[in-house]
C-alpha cells in the first residue's frame, strides 16, 4: 500500500487567515516530511478590521498550546462576554447575546422552557438575570470560565477582542519558530499543470519559483489562485444581506474597558464598537444602496466616543462564498472563500474550521474527489447556517428607515423561516453537534428580535412547581452574589495579563 503524501504545501497570503492556516499546519504536520511555505507581501495590506472573536477561539488556542496570559499580553487584548445590540428590533429597543448559558440545565427539557412556565404563574425575573454572562457584562465584571461542572463559573463563555495585525504576528512567530518558512514579495505568475489544470507553482516578482503539491489560497478578496486561476464560481448572497460596505476608524479609550463588544444599528446599516488595551476599534457596517460613503463615514465620526487615532478608511465588499472552496489542489481560506458581515465576529472562526477541516481530510498526492466533496458539502452547511443566524437579525425588526423594510420585507431562506416558527410556537430550538450558534444563542437573538414564543414544552409541567420555584429562585441568588464576587474587567487584566507599554516582545510566546 503506498500513501503518496504530500511534500510541499504553499500558502498564498499572510495575515489572520495565512499564519492561522501556517500554526496549524506546524502544529500537526512533521514539516521535516512536508514543508510548509508561507508567500506574503509586506507591500500588500490586509484588511485587519474584524477584531471581535467569538467562544471556539478558545479550542483553536488550546490545540496550539498557546498560553492565554501570553496571547492578551501579546496582542493587547481583552475579554468579550457577548454582544450588546442596540436599535436591531426597534430604535429605542436593547438585548444581549451572551456567550455562556441560561441557568443550570435540570433535565432533558432546557432550562428556558422551565422559565417560561414558572414565570406564568410567579414573577421570577428576567431571562437574562439567570446568564452569568450577562450580569457580568452589565457590571463590567470578569473572569474565567470553569472545567468544573458544579461551578456556576462553567455556565460562562468568552472569545477575545484583540489587534489583528499583532494576532497575525503572534502566530507568524509561532509557526516560523517551528519550522514554515516566509517568502517575502508578490506572485506574478502561476503555473498549471496541462493534462488537469492542478496548480503546478507560483512566480514572484522576483523571479522566483516556488512549486507545490498542495496550495492554500489566503490572498483575500483578490482571490488570485481560487478566482483569477481556477475561476471558481463566487455565489452571491447581496440579496439576502444588503450591506456592501464598512468604513473603520480607531479611537483613543474612554473610560472603563467593556468586557463586550457593542452593535449598534443605524438607518442603514449598524455600527461596531471593540475596545482593545490599547485602543478601540470602530466601524460602520452599511449599504451603497440606501447611504453614501460620505454619509456614512459622517454617521461613524458623529457616534464616536474617543479621539480618532487615523483617518477612516472605506472597504468595499460582497457578501457570499466560493461553490467549492476546494478545487483540485487549492483550498480557499478566509476572504478569498467568502464574505459574512462581522456581525456576530465569525471571520476568524471560518478560517479556524477550515484549517480543522482540511486535517480530517487532508490529501495525499492522488487528491480523492471524495474528500473533496465532503469538505466543500461541510463548508457550504457551515456559511449557509451562518448566513441564516445574520439574517435573523435583520429579518425582525420594527424600524421605518428603507434598508430595514426592504430587509422585514425579503423572501428568508426556509431553513430559518422553519427556526423561527418552531421557536414562535414552544420555544423549541433544535441544535447538532457541529452547530456553531448554540442554543442559548438562537434564544437571545429570538426574543431580543421580538419573538416571544406562545406557549412552553408541555413537559415543563410535569415538574412540581414548588421545587421548580425554588431552585429557580436559588439560582438567581447565586448568580447574583457570583457576579458581585468577580473583579471588574480592568482588575482583571492589569492583575493578569496587562500588555506592555513598549513595543510588543516577540520573546514571550511559548513553543507548544
Amino acid at each position: 500500500m503506498k500513501n503518496n503524501k504530500l511534500s510541499k504545501v504553499v500558502i498564498v497570503g499572510g495575515g489572520t487567515a495565512g499564519w492561522v492556516c501556517a500554526a496549524t499546519l506546524a502544529r500537526v504536520i512533521a514539516l521535516k516530511d512536508c514543508s510548509v511555505t508561507l508567500v506574503e507581501s509586506d507591500a500588500i495590506g490586509t484588511i485587519g478590521v474584524g477584531e471581535a472573536t467569538i467562544p471556539t477561539i478558545q479550542s483553536f488556542h488550546k490545540m496550539l498550546g498557546v498560553n492565554e496570559g501570553d496571547f492578551v499580553r501579546e496582542c493587547q487584548a481583552t475579554f468579550k462576554l457577548g454582544i450588546d445590540f442596540k436599535g436591531w428590533g426597534a430604535k429605542d429597543s436593547q438585548y444581549f447575546h451572551p456567550f455562556g448559558q441560561y441557568g443550570r440545565e435540570f433535565d432533558s427539557v432546557s432550562f428556558h422552557q422551565y422559565w417560561m412556565r414558572a414565570n406564568r404563574f410567579n414573577d421570577c425575573g428576567e431571562l437574562d438575570e439567570y446568564s452569568l454572562c450577562t450580569l457580568a457584562a452589565q457590571q463590567g465584571k470578569f473572569v474565567p470560565s470553569s472545567n468544573d461542572p458544579n461551578s456556576i463559573l462553567s455556565t460562562l463563555g468568552y472569545a477575545y477582542h484583540f489587534d489583528a495585525g499583532l494576532y497575525a504576528k503572534f502566530l507568524r512567530r509561532y509557526a516560523e519558530n517551528k519550522g514554515v518558512k516566509r517568502v517575502e514579495g508578490k506572485v506574478v505568475d502561476v503555473a498549471q499543470r496541462q493534462q488537469d489544470g492542478f496548480i503546478e507553482s507560483i512566480k514572484m516578482e522576483s523571479g522566483q519559483v516556488i512549486e507545490g503539491d498542495f496550495f492554500i489560497d489566503c490572498s483575500g478578496f483578490a482571490g488570485l489562485l481560487i478566482d483569477k486561476t481556477l475561476n471558481v464560481e463566487f455565489e452571491d448572497w447581496s440579496d439576502l444581506l444588503p450591506a456592501d460596505r464598512a468604513v473603520a476608524v480607531p479611537t483613543e479609550n474612554v473610560g472603563a474597558t467593556k468586557p463586550y463588544t457593542m452593535s449598534m444599528a443605524h438607518a442603514a446599516g449598524w455600527q461596531w464598537r471593540i475596545p482593545l488595551q490599547h485602543r478601540t476599534g470602530n466601524g460602520l457596517v452599511y449599504s451603497s444602496r440606501f447611504m453614501s460613503d460620505d454619509e456614512a463615514t459622517a454617521t461613524l465620526l458623529e457616534n464616536l466616543e474617543g479621539e480618532p487615532l487615523a483617518e477612516p478608511r472605506t472597504l468595499k465588499f460582497r457578501t457570499g462564498r466560493r461553490k467549492q472552496s476546494w478545487h483540485k489542489n487549492c483550498l480557499a481560506v478566509g476572504l478569498a472563500a467568502g464574505f459574512l458581515e462581522p456581525l456576530e465576529s465569525t471571520a476568524i472562526h471560518l478560517v479556524q474550521t477550515s484549517i480543522s477541516r482540511l486535517l480530517l481530510l487532508f490529501p495525499g498526492q492522488e487528491f480523492d474527489q471524495a474528500d473533496i466533496n465532503e469538505f466543500n458539502a461541510q463548508t457550504e452547511r457551515e456559511y449557509e447556517f451562518i448566513r441564516d443566524f445574520i439574517i435573523l437579525h435583520y429579518h425582525l425588526n420594527q424600524r421605518q428607515e428603507p434598508l430595514w423594510q426592504y430587509c422585514r420585507d425579503m423572501q428568508i431562506p426556509e431553513s430559518l423561516r422553519n427556526r423561527m416558527a418552531l421557536f414562535a410556537n414552544r420555544g423549541r430550538i433544535f441544535e447538532r453537534e457541529e452547530d456553531l450558534f448554540k442554543k442559548a444563542s438562537w434564544i437571545a437573538v429570538l426574543r431580543g428580535q421580538g419573538i416571544e414564543p406562545s406557549r412552553y414544552d408541555p413537559i415543563a409541567d410535569y415538574k412540581p412547581g414548588e421545587r421548580l420555584l425554588g431552585m429557580l429562585q436559588e439560582m438567581r441568588e447565586l448568580f447574583k452574589s457570583g457576579v458581585e464576587a468577580m473583579p471588574t474587567h480592568d482588575e482583571f487584566i492589569e492583575k493578569h495579563c496587562k500588555a506592555d507599554a513598549s513595543p510588543v516582545s516577540v520573546s514571550k510566546v511559548r513553543a507548544a
